[in-house]
Order: C-alpha cells, then structure tokens, then sequence
C-alpha cells in the first residue's frame, strides 16, 4: 500500500490551514521550556479534564452491567483514539491532532448514552426550542464548562485549539458512508445547528469522524454477544454478512475482523483526490453491519425497561432543579433545602457560583477566573444551566441524585 499519501495535507506549519488551526478562544499560559505542540498541549488538557474522567462511569450502549469487560464511554472514546492514530500515522496526516480531537469529541455526553440524550433532548426542545445532541453539548463543554487549575491554583477554561474545537463538534459518525473530504471555510462552529451539517475543517477531523463509527460497531457487536443479545439465528444472520461480502480469513465476525478490515481497506483507498474512503463493497459492508446493530441491538426489547428507567431518573432531577428556581435568589433558595437535598443543592449550589454572572463575586468563587455563562434572572439560561449540570453527570451520580429526591 502506499502509505503517506496525505502528508502534503497534514496540518503542519507549513500548510496554509495551520495559522487558523491553532487559534484558540482565548490566552493559555507557556512556559519558556515547554517542549509541546499546540495540538499536544489541547490532549494534555482534556486528558486532565474532569469531564474526561467522568466518561469512565458513563453508558456506552449497555447500563450498570455486572460484567467487568463491557465498553464503557470512556473505552471508547480510547478506541477511537487508537483507530484514528493508526489511520492517521499510515496516511501521513498528524496524529497529535487526530489524538485531541479523539480524546475530547465525548466530553459533552449526557449519562446513560443515547437514552439519556433523548431525555436531554426532549427538555430543550420543550423549553429552549432546540435539540440537545451531544457533539454541540461537547464544544460548549470544551468552550465553557471545563476548566483547569493554572500555576497559581485559579480555574481557567480549556481554550482550545480551532481544529480540536471543529473535530469535535463535526465528529458525529451517523451518516451514510461515502467520501470525507474537508471543508474550505472558517466558520463559527456556534453556529453549526445540528448533527453531519458540515464537514470538519480539516482531513484529521475526517478520520476521527470514520473512526468513530470503524470503533463502536465491532466493539458493539462483542458487548452484544458476551451479554447474550443476539439469540443464534442473529449470529448466523451477522456471520453471513461476511459470507455476503467476502471478507478474507474470517469465517466470524467480531471487533477484530470489523476494525481490521475496515482500516486497512479505508487505508487502502483512501486518497487527497477521492477522499477519505472504503471501497464501495466495505462501504456497503459497514452500512449492513450498523443496520443490524440498529435492528437487532440498540432497540432490543432488553434495553426498554432500561429506557424506562433513565426518563424517570433524569425527568426527576429535572423536575426537581426546575422547581427550585427563584431567580437571582435561588442561591438562597438551595441553601434553604440543603437539610432535604443536601448532595444535590451543594454541587447545584457549586455550578452557580462558578459559572453564574450573578454570584462572581461569592467568597466560595474566588478561584474561579472562567468565563461566566449564566444571567440568573433569565429563565432560558436557568434552563441551559440545568441541562448543562445533567448532561455533566455520571449514571452513578444521577441514581444517587434520584435516590436522594426520593428519600424522606
């Protein structure tokens, strides 16, 4: 194969994309010894983030399993990381960024995976008009939740790099596959209004974006079947798909065969002219494989009570947190119900006072020199702020939150 075929395109210094690339939002402080790059140093920065360490506690596809080797957000997020280094090593594009953008492009899911998206989701569009997806929610935690101690101990935001911004928030993998090619402009990536609407920026948005899906069908499929999903006619119907398309040495499928053969292939006839590609029979190959996870997995009759379970959770603390609004007084209003909630009104109370305009000046807030967010005496940035907090938990931190508002 002929390897290296994209590092003319790579985003290096001396590609005409790089000035725009490594503009961020905002100052970070340097060292004089610093020895990393720009798109390093945005790694070094989510990977230290506590968003990312939340991840671990967070659904992939199956909940609260008891089974230790079941993917959990955070497995993944680090499959897709490996999947587009190796991609982007082979092709020649740089790998630090591929690296940011993968680590990063889930810091803004919701607990619970997909079902707690459309919890999330059904709020905003009830009280904001907008549906929550998790990409959009990923950039804004990257652009105003998350923040980082600096050498004199105060919390600062992230201040990533534009290309790490863009690949997250145009990661979203759910679409037909066909040829990635990037996008020209520079655009307000706030202005992006739903999932798949552009192309990333740059060809390491694109691999992370292929990568993402390359890492969630074969590592799916092997959840599914240690969990005893898929029933046998299920298996032989899976087993038949590499039958259908020829897929060399394999007479099963798992995350080996999938992972394999989709990134040798996609390494194989990917190209500057064609795009970032598989070959027209992988393609379909992949597109009959996440068909079936969809029939056969995502929608399992297993999972409804799962379903059922996480509207009642987040619709509770949602519920909840709604009633307790009073305005520029609901600072107050927390610490009035801290005897009856006292978890939930201490870390609500918390977010208030670090991300509120209101509340800059509370002793308890000193440390925190992020950009404030939230206007208290506005109804929709109360309604932002709620999802925001939610969308920040674990599943574990949710049920002890549900459990709390249950007890008396």
């Amino acid at each position: 194969m002929d390897s290296r075929k994209f590092e003319d395109v790579s985003i290096c210094e001396d590609n005409d994309k790089y000035k725009r690339c490594i503009i961020r939002n905002g100052d970070i402080y340097k060292r004089s010894n610093d020895i990393r790059s720009e798109f390093n140093r945005d790694y070094n920065r989510i990977l230290h983030s506590n968003a990312y360490r939340r991840l671990k506690h967070k659904t992939q596809v199956f909940f609260a399993t008891k089974n230790d080797h079941i993917c959990t957000r955070i497995e993944h997020v680090n499959h897709v990381s490996s999947v587009s280094y190796s991609i982007a090593k082979y092709l020649g594009l740089n790998t630090e960024l591929t690296m940011a953008i993968s680590i990063g492009h889930d810091i803004g899911h919701p607990p619970f995976g997909h079902d707690g998206e459309r919890v999330l989701s059904n709020f905003t569009k009830n009280k904001l008009g907008y549906k929550f997806w998790h990409e959009k929610n990923s950039l804004r935690f990257a652009d105003y939740i998350e923040t980082l101690p600096t050498q004199t101990d105060k919390e600062v935001n992230l201040n990533l790099t534009y290309a790490v911004r863009d690949g997250i928030i145009c990661h979203c993998g759910e679409v037909k596959s066909k040829p990635l090619f990037p996008r020209k402009e520079n655009i307000d990536l706030n202005l992006i209004l739903k999932p798949g609407e552009v192309s990333p920026y740059t060809w390491e948005g694109c691999v992370v974006k292929i990568s993402d899906k390359i890492s969630y069908l074969g590592r799916d499929i092997e959840d599914a079947l240690a969990l005893k999903i898929l029933n046998k006619t299920q298996i032989i119907e899976l087993n038949n798909i590499t039958k259908k398309f020829n897929i060399p040495d394999f007479d099963k499928i798992n995350n080996t065969v999938i992972v394999h053969n989709l990134v040798t292939n996609l390494c194989e006839n990917s190209s500057v002219e064609n795009g970032i590609m598989l070959s027209p029979d992988y393609s379909e190959f992949m597109d009959n494989i996440k068909a079936f996870c969809y029939k056969n997995i995502y929608f399992h009759s297993r999972l409804n009570n799962f379903q059922k379970y996480v509207e009642l959770v987040l619709n509770t603390i949602l519920n909840t947190l709604e009633s307790i609004y009073e305005g520029e007084n609901t600072l107050n209003k927390l610490n009035e119900w801290l005897d009856i909630y006292p978890t939930l009104c201490d870390s609500f109370s918390k977010w208030l006072i670090k991300y509120s305009i209101n509340y800059k000046e509370n002793i308890r807030g000193s440390k925190y020199d992020n950009i404030k967010i939230y206007q208290l005496n506005n109804i929709d940035n109360y309604y932002q702020l709620i999802i925001d907090y939610v969308s920040s938990m674990t599943d574990a931190y949710a049920i002890k939150i549900f459990n709390e508002i249950l007890s008396f």
